[in-house]
């Protein structure tokens, strides 16, 4: 039982971590303000999108307490509970990436003792196939088809669908950018797997496993 909880708290932590980094690596989204011509397309300028971005990048931390409100773009009332939904979901990856981490702290002490680190090439391995299955959905479905449907799935409303006029950051965020993040998001995950992978069969290999 144990190790089957330190598998899959293994397994938690590679996946969120993930996308949290992925989420607060901000590079990504400045380099794609040129690469895909964001000023342009919206209308504003580099740096007040920048602000913009910041803002909503702040608002998805567990630490920001306040109600999100963008430095110089309106607003809706249906965006800003979008947004909410938003914040609640980073905000469930952010405790659960925090809780197995913990978890695995107090698993790899436990661990130690029992020289069985098996449970790092497992976790490794499940935690892996998640872009490969996704990668191959999305590959199926296509990248628009999937992106709504991951919406459709993941809030109970319509109020991801943005209306421009009234809420002008959309403008900001352009689908190809959230193709970037899963990318990155998929690279950083096959890269800790790897890692793991590698430090569990040396592991196990030393102590015959």
């Amino acid at each position: 039982m144990k190790q089957f909880i330190l598998t899959v708290s293994l397994s938690i932590f590679l996946i969120t971590f993930s996308v949290i980094f992925t989420l607060n690596f901000r590079p990504l989204y400045y380099s794609d303000i040129n690469l895909l011509h964001i000023s342009r397309e919206s209308g504003f300028s580099e740096q007040r999108i920048r602000e913009n971005y910041d803002r909503l990048i702040d608002y998805n931390s567990v630490f920001y307490k306040k109600d999100l409100k963008f430095p110089s773009l309106p607003m809706s009332k249906e965006g800003k509970i979008h947004f909410q939904d938003v914040k609640r979901i980073f905000s469930g990856l952010q405790y659960a990436c925090l809780v197995s981490f913990i978890i695995i702290l107090v698993g790899l002490l436990w661990k130690r003792e029992k020289k069985d680190f098996r449970f790092l090439k497992k976790a490794s391995v499940i935690a892996a196939l998640l872009p490969l299955i996704f990668g191959v959905l999305i590959w199926a479905a296509g990248w628009d088809r999937a992106f709504v449907a991951f919406h459709e799935l993941a809030f109970s409303n319509d109020y991801w669908i943005f209306d421009e006029a009234f809420d002008p950051v959309i403008t900001i965020l352009p689908d190809a950018f959230f193709l970037h993040c899963a990318l990155l998001m998929a690279a950083v995950l096959i890269l800790l797997c790897a890692a793991c992978f590698l430090t569990g069969r040396h592991l196990c290999n030393k102590q015959n496993f």
